[in-house]
């Protein structure tokens, strides 16, 4: 069975049709369903799946789930820090990068958390379907060069800004972005 790393930015909290045809290609090809229980992007994924009745999903948190719409089984993940801050909740985010076969994210161009995750998916020679919302478009991105295209479309002050971002608030789990 195909493990999916489904997440998003907490901006894309409404799922148009073409969102919704990729993942009804998910439930259709039997895929287990990794969704972390932010608000946004993954909560309404959450309630695309309870509304379709889809088993195969695990939420993963930290400590207490923040939403769990499904009543799925649900992955704690442990964190050293006690301060909940961005390092904190990319935990989670890391050890589904970390377990899943694929990603799909939807990311409105400006998440740094998304963003974290397409960099973790890519870095581990994993695949990741984009939809990157401003465009309403899906891309499929396996390598750093698919990356920097679609970097490429975005206001270079927002890529600043994120690597800027990730580098003050989760040290530990910063990337390199490039900066057009």
């Amino acid at each position: 069975m195909t493990t999916v790393f489904i997440g998003g930015s907490r901006a894309v909290s409404r799922l148009n049709a073409t969102i919704r045809e990729r993942l009804d290609d998910l439930v259709d090809k039997k895929c287990q369903m990794f969704i972390g229980d932010a608000n946004g992007a993954d909560k309404a994924v959450q309630q695309y799946f309870a509304a379709r009745d889809y088993r195969d999903v695990t939420v993963f948190c930290m400590g207490a789930c923040r939403n769990n719409v499904g009543n799925w089984e649900v992955r704690r993940i442990a964190s050293d820090s006690s301060r909940k801050d961005f390092g904190y909740y990319a935990t989670k985010d890391i050890a589904m990068a970390r377990e899943a076969k694929c990603g799909v994210m939807l990311w409105d161009g400006r998440s740094k958390g998304t963003l974290h995750n397409i960099l973790n998916l890519i870095g581990a020679g994993k695949k990741v379907l984009v939809y990157f919302a401003p465009e309403m478009t899906f891309h499929k991105l396996s390598a750093p060069e698919d990356l920097d295209a679609l970097l490429s479309r975005c206001d270079p002050r927002e890529i600043e800004r994120i690597q800027q971002s990730i580098a003050l608030l989760a040290p530990s789990a910063q990337e390199q972005l490039p900066v057009r």
